[in-house]
């Protein structure tokens, strides 16, 4: 069983977050395919075919808990971790099979509690803070300027996440090899249209 798990926190307070893309984009997709979450004690799930859906109920430092505890209950051969990332322009998307946590204490939780960096990442790019402090930034929400190229940007990860599910790591990442200068393309367009609203 493949498992996505969407990076964030629990509660209203927190829902437009950028730390909480994750949720987010799991909870688009969720609807997508007609689907609704189940509640554990550590997260809330849903499942789909040989897929199963994963919003931790932990808080993101404690995301591995939740990971760990979905692990003894379902079967999972492989995990792809949906995770906001401030080195990345509002909307930029990077995959990767494994890799280090940038920083990023809900990867480390999971990391720690698995004791492997062997599983994907998928990234999605919330912007940077700048001189704004990192924690005040990514439990900020998107802006009103961000609001076209986060929808942009959900309904691109949908689409490559659905190849993810039909098929597998590979024919996702060649679906982004094909598509990215298009999607790119409408972000910078996207861009230029909020510039010249801010400079009007």
């Amino acid at each position: 069983m493949k498992l996505i798990v969407g990076l964030g926190n629990p509660g209203g307070k927190y829902e437009k977050n950028r730390h909480n893309i994750g949720f987010l984009l799991l909870d688009q997709l969720a609807e997508s395919l007609g689907l609704t979450f189940k509640k554990k004690i550590n997260y809330y799930y849903a499942s789909y075919k040989d897929v199963l859906l994963l919003k931790p109920r932990t808080y993101m430092n404690r995301s591995g808990k939740a990971v760990a505890s979905a692990k003894t209950s379902f079967r999972i051969d492989e995990i792809l971790v949906v995770v906001d990332d401030i080195y990345l322009e509002m909307g930029d998307i990077r995959m990767r099979r494994k890799g280090g946590f940038g920083g990023h204490n809900g990867l480390k939780s999971i990391g720690a509690e698995l004791g492997s960096q062997e599983f994907g990442r998928f990234r999605i790019g919330v912007g940077e803070p700048g001189q704004e402090d990192l924690a005040n930034f990514v439990l900020s929400n998107f802006s009103s300027s961000d609001t076209k190229n986060l929808k942009h940007s959900l309904d691109y990860s949908e689409e490559l996440l659905d190849k993810y599910i039909k098929y597998d790591f590979d024919r996702m990442i060649d679906h982004y090899s094909r598509t990215k200068k298009s999607y790119s393309e409408r972000l910078t367009s996207q861009d230029l249209t909020r510039k010249k609203e801010e400079n009007a």
